[in-house]
């Protein structure tokens, strides 16, 4: 940690801990709302002809919930940064997520698993796209999305061979 956090200076005034749980509060309801889209994603998911390196469905829950996390704080971290506007980052963040809600209802309500590929490889490249930015501002804050973009890039192959079987 540099020493200006562990003092308490060299912080943006609206960084502080409650920022953190709107931003948690933020993609949690992003997941909320994509469990809404998907109430029988388990059915659906179990009817798939899918790959025999496709994971079980009850890992999809206890990993997004995890990569929801930090995604959540490696946008606190680059909005704690006091060097520079992070406008441009938060954007790229902001469309990252919102990408990220449209591919739920995408696959399992309306079942158009190509627009779901292409729809999700636009996700993947949002969420380098948003990597970038922040590691402008805060190495860790890109390090924390690391793992959701090797989930997106595994979701994404996932969801072109359940495609491509699925036909």
């Amino acid at each position: 940690m540099r020493d200006a956090e562990l003092s308490g200076t060299g912080r943006r005034p609206g960084a502080r801990w409650p920022t953190l749980l709107g931003l948690l509060a933020v993609c949690y309801a992003v997941a909320a709302l994509g469990g809404l889209a998907s109430a029988d994603a388990g059915d659906t998911y179990a009817a798939l002809d899918r790959p025999a390196w496709a994971p079980p469905g009850w890992l999809f829950g206890p990993v997004w919930t995890v990569l929801y996390g930090t995604i959540a704080v490696a946008a606190w971290l680059v909005l704690r940064d006091p060097r520079g506007s992070t406008r441009t980052a938060m954007a790229w963040w902001w469309a990252q997520l919102l990408l990220n809600l449209a591919w739920t209802p995408l696959f399992f309500a309306a079942g158009e698993y190509g627009l779901a590929f292409l729809e999700i490889c636009l996700l993947l490249a949002a969420v380098v796209t948003t990597i970038v930015f922040f590691a402008r501002h805060r190495r860790a804050a890109a390090l924390l999305l690391a793992p959701y973009a090797l989930w997106v890039t595994f979701a994404s192959a996932l969801n072109l061979s359940i495609w491509l079987s699925n036909t």
